[in-house]
């Protein structure tokens, strides 16, 4: 199956392209002979798959930028203080739109059943929707096309149609792709199934209820409507796809399994991104997250893992001298999504303990590992064959969760389904059979303080939690208007003296010294076999001009209560993100060729991403 899918793309992208609104889509072979069957339809719709979804590389990065737990080495232009306007702006293109119009329009050939023509446009009104979730979420209003256009159709040079009329268009096409699509089971794991499309429905709708709510957005269709809209269907899924959160590897193995398996682990993956070695189809996951020169360098930092509960369901926030526990100590007794998910204590690659990685990567001490293969051989080029998951059961449930406590309608049952399912999962055995009462202050103090509802507060802890690494990040943000969030300083794990080598994860080897001066660091090294510990222990230094790898004292002016890990302090007042960076600006090119688009707020006359 995987191997037809491949060629079926391979095929497709070589005779479906087009390139602006206007184009006639190239075809070395007929509109006939391809609309008039079944495999002709199949054929092209392939094309939307590779054009509209991320590829492997893709998929595996999709949370390198832009979020709020990850310390990286390079900030993109859109949150570097004015690196950002309309005159280097982009995202405005509309290519994969006239190539799905073009389907929708010409799938009509009686020689294929109704059913089957209906179940076709199904998926191309899914990809539609796709793309204009994509285009709303980006730029707001955006012009709404529902056909091919002719080089002087009068539709090319239109304003943009309201978010109004343009969510909801795509709401009728999730509602015609979610009643006509007949696929219910997907051996590949690839492709858009009845349930891929009740699922990204309910993304929809729980974005755009909670962006309304939280944007203040007086619309005719409200809030609570389209949260409504999310409830129902995400609800279907539940009560009819026959998916399951996965379990079946054990509690410290299950939940990375899903991200790490060659063929997408089909019990709880509604669709994933796969990759062949036979077929050459890799991606480069474990080389953007190991190298220490081809990726960004990505690492989580202390903040994030603190909200990581206790096995007993309470916040690990609450347990006496959190503040000063070092590495391997905060990793006991913990959520066991955080030893899927970052290199702890007990990580093994090829069967050789293996520490987070400050010779060459880390710059917190929190790796990620979610995403990568265990053997470094797949470290060094685009390799990797694990399967990388775009729509899964458990944000389903997540979302049907947190649209129903946005509506004051979750139950104590609808908890337990949820919530408590993915903690159970995860080896925690408390607070899984009835909805919070209490508020855990730490986070509510540190990610949303305007939010009282510990409900709401454990669902938004839990989405970050389950989903991270994932794609949904930055999303979530817009939509909760939690902008200040990326402006958090980058934070990272604790160690008690500086000068001193430290054995991370207390396997006997030592893997990290810090040091102040060069003088210190000889001094530490004579103490050691430094012949032999050198060879991995890596020797950072946290103070000095140009040095962005520095610390903080725990209490300040007392440096014996010891040290936060911080990356990039110096550089903390460039980031910014203004009230008007929840939409992009519109690249000024369109406007010159379209003079009725108008900027977006805040945006005109090149304006910069200036922090207002």
């Amino acid at each position: 199956m995987k191997k037809i899918h491949y060629l079926f793309i391979f095929l497709s992208a070589l005779y479906l392209t087009s390139c602006d609104l206007y184009e006639e889509p190239k075809a070395s072979v007929t509109k006939g002979a391809i609309m008039s069957s079944e495999a002709g339809l199949k054929t092209y719709v392939y094309s939307f798959y590779e054009k509209l979804f991320p590829s492997g590389s893709d998929a595996s990065q999709m949370e390198i930028n832009l979020v709020d737990f990850g310390a990286i080495n390079n900030l993109p232009d859109f949150q570097v203080k004015n690196a950002y306007s309309e005159t280097n702006a982009g995202g405005w293109s509309w290519s994969n739109l006239r190539n799905i119009n073009y389907f929708i329009e010409n799938c009509t050939d009686e020689r294929v059943e109704e059913s089957v023509r209906n179940h076709y446009i199904g998926i191309a009104r899914f990809f539609r929707a796709y793309f204009y979730y994509d285009m709303v979420k980006r730029f707001g209003d955006v012009p709404w096309i529902d056909k091919t256009l002719d080089v002087d159709d009068e539709k090319l040079y239109a304003p943009r149609d309201s978010r109004e009329v343009v969510m909801e268009k795509v709401f009728e096409d999730l509602e015609f792709a979610c009643n006509n699509i007949t696929m219910l089971t997907d051996a590949s794991g690839s492709m858009v199934t009845k349930w891929v499309a009740y699922a990204f429905a309910s993304r929809v709708c729980l974005f755009e209820g909670t962006f309304r709510k939280y944007h203040h957005l007086n619309l005719s269709t409200s809030a609570d409507e389209w949260l409504e809209r999310a409830v129902d269907k995400a609800e279907y899924v539940i009560d009819n796809s026959g998916k399951t959160l996965y379990t079946a590897a054990g509690t410290s193995k299950s939940y990375r399994a899903l991200f790490t398996s060659d063929d997408p682990v089909t019990d709880e993956v509604l669709l994933a991104v796969n990759s062949s070695a036979d077929l050459g189809v890799l991606h480069h996951a474990n080389w953007k997250w190991t190298s220490p020169t081809y990726g960004n360098r990505f690492s989580m930092t202390r903040t994030f893992i603190n909200t990581y509960l206790q096995t007993d369901g309470t916040p690990y926030t609450s347990r006496n001298g959190w503040e000063t526990e070092v590495f391997y100590e905060e990793c006991q007794n913990r959520d066991a999504r955080l030893a899927q998910t970052i290199r702890t204590p007990g990580y093994t690659r090829n069967g050789i303990a293996t520490a987070p990685n400050f010779m060459g990567y880390v710059r917190t001490g929190y790796q990620p590992l979610k995403l990568c293969l265990d053997d470094p051989k797949y470290d060094n080029a685009a390799l990797n064959t694990n399967a990388i998951p775009l729509f899964r059961y458990a944000e389903v449930l997540l979302n049907y969760a947190e649209a129903k406590t946005e509506l004051g309608t979750l139950t104590d049952a609808d908890w337990v389904l949820t919530v408590g399912a993915l903690r159970a999962r995860a080896g925690i055995t408390g607070g899984l059979t009835t909805k919070p009462t209490v508020v855990d202050s730490y986070f509510q103090e540190t990610y949303f303080p305007s939010i009282s509802d510990p409900v709401l507060l454990e669902i938004r802890r839990e989405r970050a939690i389950e989903l991270c690494l994932e794609g949904f990040r930055f999303d979530d943000i817009r939509r909760w208007k939690c902008g200040y969030l990326l402006l958090k300083s980058w934070d990272g794990m604790y160690f008690p003296k500086l000068n001193e080598a430290i054995d991370l994860d207390r396997d006997g080897t030592y893997d990290v010294l810090f040091y102040d001066t060069d003088a210190n660091l000889a001094a530490a090294k004579e103490k050691l076999d430094w012949d032999t510990v050198g060879k991995t222990c890596a020797t950072i230094q946290i103070q000095g001009t140009n040095v962005l790898q520095r610390v903080k004292e725990v209490e300040p002016g007392n440096p014996s209560a010891g040290y936060y890990l911080t990356w990039d302090t110096p550089n903390d007042h460039k980031r910014v993100f203004g009230e008007k960076q929840y939409l992009y600006p519109i690249p000024s090119l369109v406007m010159v060729k379209n003079t009725n688009i108008v900027q977006n707020k805040g945006w005109e006359e090149g304006a910069s991403n200036d922090g207002n």
